[in-house]
């Protein structure tokens, strides 16, 4: 069986090592921190991340990268968006060529403005698959029904892809548009802490709908500027993924924004949320990305504001209703 390196033991690499290693295959899951590939060795649980879940007795873990790599023929990255680069770098030029790379993070790097497989390629010089798709962890380790889209330029490893990951509650789809497919899993985070903010200052259902569809219609132009194909945003990477992330309070981005709506500062929020929100982070990359590209995000410059500016959420939602009128379709 193929011997594949799961990176990062958040509660998404952990879920997507136990699956993997349910089926049979060899996994080894690398653990920034000493103590979580310890636990997950000893006691075949990650209690920070993905508590009360059993963990396959083959799964094993290390704090090691070299040695989670090593043997890998396939890679699957699941390091938050921001951490990347550090995370790999050393591995450049020390993977096999025949290793293939997915990834399952989703974000926009602050700097270079790049999407985790472009990251990724940049430094392993390899093809790198998006897994990408609506998907709560703990539901997935649950086992409870959930659809992904593995998306990549050759069909023949998307295919192979497929198969490796799919199980009778664990169903992918493949496509051959990485590109919009990450750029659906990176503005969906910044548009839902919108729709938490939404929620808590009690603007109602109407409200909430209008805002996801907007926040769609925000992603679909930033995407189709950067060559993505708009029919990928209609699927499970896209509007799946976006319903998912905004109408929950399992998001962990919905909840950043829920209590920024309640009047808590970002800073007072980071500091006691044990997993990162992508979005908060992605809201400056992605505004800065709309002014290199020339794509009006409002939604998403609102949501900068809010974070980085301070600017107040209520001031931000007024401003949002009050833009110039304007056909809905241009």
């Amino acid at each position: 069986m193929p011997y594949i390196a799961v990176i990062g033991a958040g509660s998404w690499g952990t879920t997507l090592a136990s699956l993997l290693a349910k089926k049979g295959f060899d996994v080894i899951i690398w653990a920034r921190e000493k103590e979580i590939a310890e636990t997950i060795n000893s006691q075949k649980e990650n209690p920070l991340y993905l508590p009360n879940i059993k963990l396959p007795e083959s799964l094993i873990s290390t704090d090691d990268i070299f040695e989670a790599v090593k043997k890998a023929r396939f890679i699957v990255n699941v390091v938050p968006t921001q951490y990347i680069r550090s995370v790999f770098n050393p591995l450049q030029n020390k993977l096999n060529n025949e290793i293939i790379i997915v990834s399952a993070s989703k974000g926009i790097e602050k700097g270079s403005l790049k999407t985790p497989s472009m990251i990724l390629e940049e430094i392993t010089n390899k093809k790198v698959y998006v897994l990408s798709g609506p998907t709560f962890a703990i539901e997935v380790a649950q086992e409870k029904p959930t659809a992904v889209t593995i998306s990549g330029t050759e069909k023949r490893e998307r295919l192979l892809l497929q198969e490796i990951f799919s199980t009778p509650y664990f169903r992918v789809y493949e496509h051959d548009d990485p590109i919009g497919a990450e750029i659906g899993g990176a503005i969906k985070n910044v548009i839902a802490i919108a729709s938490g903010i939404c929620d808590a200052l009690g603007f109602g259902n109407n409200a909430r709908a209008s805002l996801i569809t907007r926040g769609l219609h925000e992603m679909m132009k930033l995407g189709k500027k950067m060559g993505a194909k708009e029919i990928t945003f209609s699927g499970l990477s896209g509007i799946g993924d976006l319903l998912l992330t905004c109408t929950s309070s399992l998001s962990r981005n919905y909840t950043v924004g829920y209590r920024l709506g309640k009047g808590e500062s970002i800073d007072e929020i980071s500091r006691t949320m044990h997993s990162i929100a992508e979005g908060v982070e992605t809201s400056l990359s992605a505004v800065q990305l709309s002014k290199k590209l020339d794509v009006e995000m409002p939604i998403t410059n609102e949501i900068y504001q809010v974070i980085y500016e301070g600017k107040s959420p209520q001031k931000a939602a007024s401003d949002l209703m009050n833009r110039t009128l304007k056909p809905e379709f241009y």
